[in-house]
């Protein structure tokens, strides 16, 4: 029995022997080293420190497995770690920049999307807006999209609208309301039926009753500009009563989506 346990402990001192002494330092190092060879990024940010790093971590065994100086082991391994240290600096940078471009590719992935809305949205309000124009059927003149209120609208020498504009006049509102910058320049005429003077005032009072019509459907009345035109510009014979029915009209002129008129005039109301 004495022999064997003699024998035993003999075995327990040689493999102590044998073992390689621990070094913290040294240690830590390896642990830093590892963790940037594992990192993603490291071969093509940080490629030549984890290559320093392993071979100052390799000295750093040997010397400590040839039982140099602790100094000599310590400061291979701070070697190591240092090297270590500035691969994950550079790796962080890299995934910073890749993080960056990440995010500027997803903000203009954002804003093409956005912008393909728009210009979706409105390629449908450009529809919309022609579909409504047709149904109001307006002409495209010098002065620009032209809707005419004609027909049985007034009576001759009146300037109350006849219950027959109503349907235009609502397709007019729900128009310039979808349109929110869009104006209107209301023109009321007469036939020659009574003098210069008078047709010029009942020109006016039809202009302002058609206008205030479109303000009472929600139009804004900054954006409409009612002017009497008086017996000028017929656009057929005052010598019938056919005729002259047509004269007692108002032309509604349309600007564009933005406001401007296709002939400038002055928007300052009467």
């Amino acid at each position: 029995m004495r022999y064997l346990l003699l024998a035993a402990a003999a075995l327990a001192f040689a493999g102590c022997a044998s073992s390689p002494p621990r070094n913290d330092r040294l240690e830590s190092a390896r642990t830093e080293v590892q963790s940037l060879a594992q990192d993603p990024l490291t071969p093509q940010a940080a490629s030549q420190d984890l290559e320093a790093a392993r071979d100052r971590l390799q000295q750093a065994d040997t010397a400590l497995a040839n039982k140099r100086p602790p100094e000599e082991v310590d400061h291979l391994a701070y070697l190591a770690q240092r090297h270590a240290e500035a691969g994950a600096a550079r790796v962080d940078a890299a995934r910073a920049k890749q993080d960056v471009a990440r995010a500027t590719e997803e903000r203009n992935r954002v804003l093409l999307e956005a912008r393909a809305r728009e210009a979706d949205a409105a390629k449908q309000k450009l529809a919309a807006t022609q579909a409504q124009l047709a149904e109001l059927q307006a002409k495209q003149t010098n002065r620009g999209m032209v809707v005419t209120l004609s027909g049985v609208l007034f009576d001759t020498g009146r300037a109350t609208l006849k219950p027959g504009a109503e349907l235009t006049l609502d397709r007019l509102a729900t128009m310039l309301k979808q349109n929110a910058n869009a104006r209107v320049m209301v023109d009321g005429f007469t036939d020659n039926t009574g003098s210069p003077e008078f047709n010029q005032t009942l020109s006016q009072q039809r202009a302002d009753a058609v206008a205030a019509a479109l303000i009472s459907r929600g139009v804004s009345a900054e954006r409409v500009r009612a002017t009497g035109r008086g017996e000028e510009y017929p656009v057929a014979t005052n010598s019938t009563a056919a005729g002259r029915q047509q004269n007692r009209r108002v032309e509604i002129v349309l600007s564009d989506a933005n406001g401007r008129f296709a002939q400038a005039e002055d928007m300052t109301p009467r």
